[in-house]
């Protein structure tokens, strides 16, 4: 069976390192590896659209926002097939045939859902479109054959829905669809990303995040202001690691040789976790060696941006063409659909046939 995956994100805002440690640079390596046959990303915007409905101009807007992110990240359209949901249409058609194998209250349990609905109060006033996403979740990934789907453990409950969709479908129709496994992030504290201020989720409406185009001055902002340990009032007090952000972000994305880089008092970071802990060290100087290691990582990313910035008709025709090959692959899958549910009417006279063979069994 051929390795194929499926990934994505919905262009609300431009991508925040919250997405990069959790996802890009993780399908960056994916790209590179020979044991991966087919790789599709996705810009959801039709799933955005579930609940920017009347503000469709901010979801068409951030679509080369997040196109942007993506190559600038080191996504290569060569490996990697990057499309826009709404223009292949098979999505929405397969999203409708598995509607009628999920029930209302399996939807409701989803803890996703439940939690995505409440961060938006949509408690009195559920878009269906946005309540039924798990199953349109479902359709784009089963639509390209994808076994893999490297996501945030938030998706775990998504991915299980998946599942769910495909052993329903192919118990009840035939073994058509593939059934899709979630791979999280590597390294468990690239897996949720909280907030610069403590939150639990990193989010643009919560304006906690620090995007990957923003320039070095507003990085130097936002980490020299990021939560830490509010009980480490004085320099020599010690310093609690749990739920301290900063050092969930050092977690994230210190690398050998930072230390010796930028801060060569200490030789790796478990060094100055214990300093840090038994008292003596004081935040400024942790944040601001986060603020180096940062700006190193996200420079090259910004700086690929802005050139790609003045070549926009070039992202443009990556969007084009990748959503004309993910069109043609779903078009393949929705076929053996139509057929396995005896829908494909017209394809060698099956309509007709089946007509003259009741007519025969009358005889």
């Amino acid at each position: 069976m051929s390795n194929i995956i499926l990934t994505g994100d919905r262009p609300t805002g431009k991508l925040h390192i919250g997405h990069y440690v959790g996802s890009l640079r993780r399908r960056v390596e994916l790209q590179n590896d020979p044991k991966y046959d087919e790789i599709y990303i996705m810009i959801a915007d039709a799933q955005a659209l579930t609940d920017n409905a009347d503000n469709p101009s901010k979801v068409r807007d951030n679509i080369l926002e997040v196109a942007l992110d993506y190559l600038a990240c080191g996504l290569d359209p060569k490996k990697v097939n990057i499309f826009i949901q709404s223009q292949v249409s098979e999505l929405c058609e397969l999203s409708f045939y598995y509607m009628n194998l999920v029930t209302v209250s399996r939807v409701s349990r989803n803890p996703t859902v439940k939690a995505e609905i409440a961060m938006r109060n949509f408690e009195q006033s559920i878009p269906v479109g946005f309540f039924t996403y798990p199953i349109s979740q479902a359709a784009d990934i089963t639509a390209f054959m994808a076994n893999i789907v490297p996501a945030g453990e938030d998706q775990e409950p998504m991915i299980e829905q998946a599942k769910e969709i495909v052993r329903k479908f192919n118990a009840t129709y035939g073994d058509v669809l593939v059934e899709p496994e979630i791979v999280l992030p590597t390294e468990k504290s690239a897996r949720r990303l909280p907030g610069t201020d403590g939150k639990a989720k990193m989010s643009k409406s919560l304006g906690n995040c620090i995007y990957l185009s923003d320039d070095e001055a507003t990085i130097k902002k936002k980490v020299m202001s990021m939560f830490t340990d509010p009980n480490h009032l004085k320099v020599e007090d010690p310093g609690s690691l749990e739920g301290n952000t900063v050092f969930i972000y050092l977690d994230a994305f210190y690398e050998e040789g930072d230390c010796a880089k930028f801060w060569p008092e200490y030789n790796n970071l478990e060094e100055i976790k214990t300093h840090y802990q038994r008292g003596g060290l004081g935040d400024v100087k942790v944040k601001k060696f986060l603020n180096n290691i940062l700006q190193d990582r996200l420079r090259p990313i910004r700086e690929k941006r802005h050139e790609l910035e003045n070549n926009i008709e070039y992202v443009v025709n990556v969007l084009r063409e990748g959503s004309i090959k993910a069109k043609a692959k779903a078009a393949k899958t929705l076929e053996s659909v139509r057929k396995a549910m005896m829908i494909d009417y017209f394809n060698d006279d099956m309509l007709l046939k089946a007509r003259r063979e009741k007519e025969n069994e009358i005889k």
